[in-house]
Order: structure tokens, then C-alpha cells, then sequence
């Protein structure tokens, strides 16, 4: 059985950090680059007519900014099934906040290794979170202060199997699928059965809301800081 290789859109104004993540990426098993944009707008553009599994979108970019288009995108009904990535040589909590807020799936700094990169692409293809534990241990505060996270009433949580509160609590202190089921000892696929009832019962649009409503409701406790 042949895997399709996973599609990348590269969004960045930089020539030479457009070159480097096509070569990066393009040499790697299972990757392939569909195309590279210099700005916001030509990245929505090109995103709605290639449909690529995950969007490489820089914030910092003229005109049509990286945080723009991310929100076209995701506005977009027709683009539901492309994973948006964000990179920043700006590691603020603000960007990272808004990025999140805004739909993306994952953020990293520039600055990554290169491996780190190719399996954040795997991560945000797979539809999950790009949250390490050090980005979550930073950002709870801010997470669970923003308005945009619902609460959550004692009905809802009691309905949180025993199994459900354990795989929230680990996906809230920045652990991937595999990573929860490698813990657990369950399969991938009934973690991610896991965290998606989670989510139902809980109210959270995705895995980055889930994460502030298990602080805000301390269904985790934040883990001591790096």
C-alpha cells in the first residue's frame, strides 16, 4: 500500500528561507513542496488552488501578513482539511497566542533544527497540536485568560470518562498522540478516539482550546516551570 506523500506550501518573504525548506523538505521520504509564496495573499491564492496538506506560513510578511492569511484560510470551508504551521524568528507570546487563536496548528521559531521541523510537519499533517511543553508551561496563563476560552460546566466534565481526564491531562502538558499512547500503553488510534470525545464533551474547537479549558478547570496542574 503506497502512502501519499505529505504536501507543503511554503509562505515566507525570504528567497533564501524559501530555498532551504524546499531542499529540506524535498529530500526527506514522504514530503513534497507543492509551491512557495512571498507573501499573505498570493498565499491564500495559492493555497485554494493547490490544497496542500500543511501551510509553512511566516507571520512577518508585506502586505497580506502571515496571521491574515492564516485566518482566511481557515475561514475557508473548502480549506477545512489544510493544517496551517506557523514560523517566526519572533518568539513572542503575543504571535503565538494569536496564531493559535487563529486556527493554526503549530508554532515554531526559525531557529528549529531541521529534524524538529520535518516532524512538526508530520505532527500538523496528522491534525494535531504543535504545543511543546515548554511553549504550554509558558503560555497557560495567557491561554486560559483569553476570553475566547469557553467554560465548561460540572455536567459537562462529569461526563469525562476516568480514561478521557488522563489523555486530557496529557495532551494539556504538551504530549503528541503517540507519545500518550506510548505512556498509556493503548493504541494511537484510541487515544485519538480519546482526546476527539474529550473535545466533544468539553466544548473545545480544537486541541490548543482543550488545553486552556483543562487549566482553567484543573483538570491539570500546570507543571513546574523549565
Amino acid at each position: 500500500m503506497t502512502t501519499e506523500p505529505i504536501r507543503v506550501l511554503i509562505a515566507d518573504d525570504e528567497a533564501l528561507v524559501r530555498g532551504g525548506f524546499r531542499v529540506l523538505i524535498e529530500t526527506e521520504p514522504g514530503m513534497t513542496v507543492v509551491g512557495e509564496v512571498a507573501d499573505g495573499a498570493a498565499a491564500v491564492e495559492l493555497t485554494r488552488r493547490t490544497r496542500p496538506d500543511v501551510v509553512l506560513m511566516d507571520i512577518r510578511m508585506p502586505g497580506v501578513d502571515g496571521l491574515q492569511a492564516l485566518r482566511q484560510i481557515v475561514a475557508d470551508p473548502d480549506l477545512a482539511d489544510v493544517h496551517l504551521l506557523v514560523l517566526t524568528t519572533f518568539d513572542h507570546d503575543e504571535y503565538v497566542i494569536e496564531a493559535l487563536d487563529a486556527g493554526a496548528g503549530g508554532f515554531l521559531i526559525k531557529n528549529t533544527n531541521p529534524r524538529q521541523l520535518l516532524d512538526g510537519i508530520r505532527v500538523v499533517a496528522g491534525g494535531e497540536a504543535l504545543l511543546s511543553p515548554g511553549l504550554t508551561r509558558r503560555l497557560v496563563a495567557r491561554i486560559t485568560s483569553r476570553t475566547g476560552t469557553p467554560r465548561v460546566n460540572a455536567e459537562a466534565l462529569a461526563r469525562l470518562t476516568d480514561r478521557e481526564r488522563e489523555v486530557t491531562a496529557h495532551v494539556a502538558h504538551g504530549m503528541s498522540n503517540d507519545e500518550i499512547a506510548a505512556a498509556l500503553h493503548i493504541t494511537q488510534a484510541t487515544t485519538k478516539t480519546h482526546v476527539s470525545r474529550a473535545m466533544t464533551k468539553l466544548g473545545a474547537r480544537d486541541r490548543a482550546q482543550l488545553v486552556a479549558i483543562a487549566y482553567q478547570h484543573r483538570l491539570v496542574e500546570p507543571l513546574p516551570p523549565d
